[in-house]
């Protein structure tokens, strides 16, 4: 990366310990809702076997990562601009092999980030579901961790899966809560309250609520259409939910946020093994 001026850059991953419970979703509208406030974003597809991101915002992907892995593009190459100027680097899609990165791999996305020269205030790191070696690689590099989960009972104990093996295995210990498709707050704290309840009393940690997005059927039709429901449906109370979250993460202080996407990269170094 360019070193004459290296901005903060704020990297979160989106995690969810299984599928359906709209992570993607969710990732995609945070990262048009942060450009709205006027920031810079970059999302990373990190479901890398599985593209997602520009199925979710109909955008067309000409390249995708395996392009860069086999030497043929560059990261500025993939890179394709989303809703409201967001920035977005596509996974591919049917590619068994990518959905765990060997070492030259991982060595090889480091290098491209090092070359990356354009400003980004926030990087939104979409993981795949479940527990793999990538979704960990990609958590363990970011600076926070969002993990999405919903009401159904597979999901909690999926989302606990997942907050344990990040525990356990990589010793994180610090995980944001967001419960998506609840009917109300109600429902949505005690979601939280179940998780964070286990989390407490088997691994000793604390988990940090930071808000719910209701069920809402502004959203199917929004998926439907290809397109980020806060773009469709601004006024609906999922999009409202959406955005106001997205302002209180803005609205934190910055004396928790240290780095640029050279300190990403060395989450990326520090997660190999």
């Amino acid at each position: 990366m360019n070193t004459v001026e290296r901005k903060t850059v704020r990297t979160i991953a989106i995690a969810s310990g299984k599928g359906g419970v709209g992570k993607t979703n969710i990732a995609a509208n945070l990262a048009i809702s942060f450009s709205k406030l006027n920031k810079k974003v970059m999302v990373l597809d990190a479901d890398l076997g599985m593209s997602n991101i520009d199925v979710v915002l109909n955008l067309a992907t000409k390249y995708n990562i395996k392009h860069l892995f086999t030497g043929e593009k560059t990261l500025k190459d993939l890179i394709i601009e989303g809703p409201e100027g967001i920035k977005i680097l596509p996974a591919s899609s049917g590619i068994q092999e990518l959905t765990a990165l060997d070492e030259f791999q991982r060595l090889r996305l480091i290098e491209e980030f090092e070359t990356y020269d354009e400003p980004v205030d926030y990087l939104i790191i979409d993981t795949s579901s479940g527990i793999s070696s990538n979704v960990a690689f990609f958590c363990m590099a970011a600076q926070e961790i969002i993990v999405v989960t919903s009401a159904e009972p597979t999901a909690l104990t999926d989302a606990y899966a997942l907050i344990k093996v990040l525990f356990v295995n990589y010793q994180e210990k610090n995980f944001r809560i967001l419960v998506n498709n609840v009917k109300d707050e109600n429902e949505a704290r005690d979601v939280y309250r179940r998780i964070s309840t286990a989390a407490e009393k088997f691994l000793s940690i604390s988990l940090d609520y930071i808000g719910y997005v209701p069920h809402d059927n502004s959203i199917p039709q929004a998926v439907r259409q290809q397109t980020a429901v806060v773009e469709m449906y601004p006024g609906c109370e999922a999009s409202k939910s959406i955005i106001d979250i997205s302002r209180r993460l803005a609205k934190e202080p910055n004396d928790n946020i240290k780095g640029t996407l050279q300190f990403f990269l060395g989450g990326l170094l520090k997660a190999k093994c």
